[in-house]
């Protein structure tokens, strides 16, 4: 029995479910963060998870207010009081009472959580140059330069890669 194989195959109706772009995207940013994930575990650094990078990455050198936290990070001042309790019992923050507003409650990187972020922006600087390595530097000045303009500059991208132009 012959099978024709030039027959062009239909695509489902709901393909466009697996090839669009937020999929695409999505599944590169998980690639990306559990590489950094594993780098960090790698650093002794095995007991945070990406939900701490989410308090992290909003929580200025100096110390920020919990509700402006939350508000950086889309989400509730409970949501975000529930991270900061993981990362305090790991010792990465402290809160403190604002000076400015004694009602109000800081959180700033204790000095673990200082080494642990050195560790964590090497982890990302390796994970980068490893996507770099994989796609080429062309691709990844385009790539970095498209997704600076569609999802709005992105200061550090623009730093750690010069090339990338917003």
């Amino acid at each position: 029995m012959k099978t024709d194989v030039t027959k062009p195959r239909r695509a489902a109706p709901d393909a466009w479910r697996l090839g669009n772009a937020g999929r695409v995207l999505g599944n590169a940013v998980t690639r990306f963060e559990s590489r950094v994930l594993e780098l960090m575990a790698d650093a002794g650094h095995a007991d945070t998870r990406l939900s701490h990078v989410n308090l992290t990455r909003h929580l200025d050198l100096e110390g920020t207010r919990i509700t402006e936290l939350a508000r950086r990070a889309r989400m509730t001042n409970a949501a975000m009081t529930e991270l900061i309790d993981q990362c305090e019992t790991l010792g990465l923050v402290v809160r403190e009472a604002d000076p400015s507003d004694k009602r109000a409650r800081t959180v700033r990187f204790t000095d673990a959580g200082r080494a642990w972020l050195k560790a964590f922006g090497q982890a990302v600087k390796k994970a980068e140059r490893e996507m770099i390595r994989e796609i080429g530097p062309e691709a990844a000045d385009v790539l970095l330069q498209g997704l600076a303009r569609y999802g709005g500059t992105v200061e550090s991208i623009l730093v750690a890669h010069p090339g990338a132009k917003a």
